[in-house]
């Protein structure tokens, strides 16, 4: 999947910026992640908040130096609040109109959609506050993590979130400008859905292509 992602960059040797906020700045999800694209052909970086040490200028000249802004898993709550004491949400918007590729997993991916559901606060709830880059609601480990169909489905059907994607576990997802335009699988059978509200307070699930990652290489 990683090697896909860096696909999607033009440049010889793209700089790829890691930011691990919603894990806490973890040592080991930051070791991992230098470790998996130190043996790339890219330059690796992370951009730790908790013990910052950018100023406003230079935090913004950093971010819009990278050609990809890869977010941790972790916390989607914390994640949002934090970003925002720093101003990191702005700058990642800037990013996003320069043209950077903006991606993650977990809590990275609920980042950058209008809303998302969340077990940021323990049992499983949403956030509505997300940055809104990507329009609708999104969900992550739909087919992994006890509960989290059932609960995206009724806070859709209800309301509380918008409609939406619910990834399953091994999908990448490549929007554009808010649309889908690429979807891949490492996983077998593992599919992108699209849900949206109904009459009555049902909701549709419509599985959408998945392209196998071997095949989109």
């Amino acid at each position: 999947m990683d090697g896909w992602l860096l696909s999607h960059v033009k440049s010889p040797r793209p700089a790829v910026c890691f930011i691990p906020t919603a894990s806490g700045d973890a040592p080991v999800y930051i070791d991992q992640f230098m470790d998996a694209f130190t043996a790339r052909d890219c330059e690796p970086s992370v951009l730790p908040l908790f013990r910052r040490r950018l100023d406003a200028d230079a935090l913004r000249t950093f971010l819009l130096g990278q050609d990809i802004v890869y977010v941790a898993g972790g916390n989607t709550a914390d994640l949002l609040a934090i970003w925002r004491v720093h101003g990191v949400n702005r700058l990642l918007r800037e990013a996003c109109g320069h043209g950077r590729l903006l991606c993650g997993i977990s809590a990275g991916a609920n980042c950058w959609a209008q809303a998302s559901l969340t077990d940021s606060f323990g049992p499983l709830t949403f956030v509505r506050d997300g940055l809104g880059l990507l329009p609708g609601s999104v969900c992550p480990h739909y087919d992994s993590e006890p509960g989290r169909r059932t609960s995206y489905r009724e806070t859709v059907a209800t309301g509380m979130l918008p409609a939406g994607w619910a990834i399953e576990d091994g999908v990448g997802a490549l929007f554009t400008d808010g649309r889908l335009t690429q979807a891949v699988t490492r996983t077998p059978n593992a599919r992108l859905y699209w849900v949206q509200a109904e009459e009555d307070h049902r909701t549709s699930e419509r599985a959408l292509p998945c392209r196998s990652l071997l095949e989109a290489l």
